[in-house]
This record gives C-alpha cells, structure tokens and sequence, in this order.
C-alpha cells in the first residue's frame, strides 16, 4: 500500500498513543478500590440476605407474642366475668362450685401464657439484638463502601481523564493518514493488546519473527512500504532504501 513516510510516521504515533490507552485502561481496570468495592457489595448483599432471614424470625416471634397477648386479654376479661358470676351466686353452691372451676382453668391457662410470654419475650429480645447487629455490620460496610468508592473516584477519574484525552490525541494523529490507511490501522488494531506494527527485517516479521515464504516475500516487497505480516496478521513496514 501506498503510503507517505508522514503517515508511517503518524501510524507509530497513533500505536504509541494506543499502548498508552491500553495501559491506563488495565490500571482502571485493576484499580485496588474497585476490587474491594466488588468484594464488600457481595458482603453486603450475604449480610442483607441475613437481615432478611432475621427479621422474619422477629415477625414471627412478634406474631406469637401478639397471640399470647390477646388470649391473655381475653381470659382476663373472661376471669372478671366468671369471678362477678361466683359473687352473684350467693347460697348457689352448685353454681358456684362449677364457676369455680371454671376459673381455676383460666388462672392454669393464664399461667401457661405468662410462661410462655416469657420464653418468647427472651426469643425475641435475642433476636432483636442480633438484628441490631446485622444492621451495625451493613452501616459499617456503607461507610466502608462510600470511603472506598471516594478514593476510586478520586483515582479513577484521574485515569479516565487521560484516557479520554489520549483518544482525542489519537483521533488528531489518526487523521493525520487517507482513509484507507486509518480504516486498515483500526481493523488490525482490534486483533492485538500490544505491538500492532511490525517492520520487514531481512525475511521476516520484526513482532513475530516468522519467516516469510519467498514467493510472499516478492508480493510483500511490491507492496512496499506498507503490508501486513502473512503469519501474525499486523501492519509490516517495509523499508524501501
């Protein structure tokens, strides 16, 4: 391919400028910050997952204590009743032996209910003390997340604003060479992550040191100063002195 030594020369440019991109892009990429805001947005999500666990054990343990409360109230309400029916009795001693009874079992099932009230009182402080932990932890990870995601922007930004001003540098160089050329440069640009452009040195490629065939090599020569590598595919120099 036909090309003036201005373009060769802006092509060398425009790979240099690319490498740099490259690197910056890795370094964004791998960023310390940006790992440890992955790992503590996956260690917030497990410990939301158990907020959630414990706040259904809490709804729970709630619901029970609720029911427990109500029969309660309702047994209360019932004992006052029973206990004005035995009052009112007078001298009906069948009547009042049998309210009587009726009332020891309300005082047993009242009893069993305060047990009760007790035990899942206690279950329920336990768990929500534990859920106040687990909300502890969250906020801690927050904090630790809004930290971490500060100094990420404070780097990242920094990264991404080099990179964005290389890309213009290199879309200035780039222009620099015919369509053509710059449309062939970018198409080989998008197979390699290092060296794009390799120089014809005696009969082989200067990246990928591959020996080129005679035959070709005679069509590469023809082509001059501009090919490609028939083995590694990159753009191949050829010096025409």
């Amino acid at each position: 391919m036909q090309v003036t030594p201005e373009e060769i020369d802006a092509l060398y440019d425009v790979q240099a400028i690319d490498l740099e991109i490259s690197k910056m892009e890795r370094q964004l990429e791998e960023l310390p910050q940006r790992q440890l805001i992955l790992r503590l947005r996956k260690k917030r999500e497990a410990i939301a997952e158990k907020l959630s666990q414990v706040q259904a054990l809490r709804k729970d343990a709630t619901k029970k204590l609720n029911r427990i409360n109500d029969e309660d109230a309702s047994l209360q309400k019932k004992e006052a009743g029973v206990q004005a029916a035995i009052e009112a009795a007078g001298n009906d001693f069948r009547n009042a032996e049998s309210r009587t009874k009726e009332l020891d079992g309300i005082f047993r099932r009242r009893n069993e209910l305060s047990e009760s009230r007790e035990s899942v009182g206690a279950e329920l402080a336990k768990i929500k003390a534990l859920e106040a932990q687990v909300n502890a932890a969250l906020e801690e990870l927050d904090v630790s997340e809004a930290q971490a995601t500060e100094s990420f922007k404070s780097e990242g930004t920094a990264l991404m604003k080099s990179i964005a001003s290389n890309k213009a540098a290199r879309d200035a160089v780039l222009a620099q060479v015919s369509p053509d050329v710059g449309r062939l440069y970018s198409k080989t640009s998008e197979l390699f992550d290092t060296v794009f452009i390799g120089k014809l040195e005696g009969s082989a490629c200067s990246v990928c040191r591959a020996k080129i065939e005679p035959g070709r090599l005679i069509a590469i020569m023809n082509e001059a100063p501009l090919s490609t590598c028939p083995s590694c595919k990159r753009l191949l120099i050829i010096d025409e002195e």
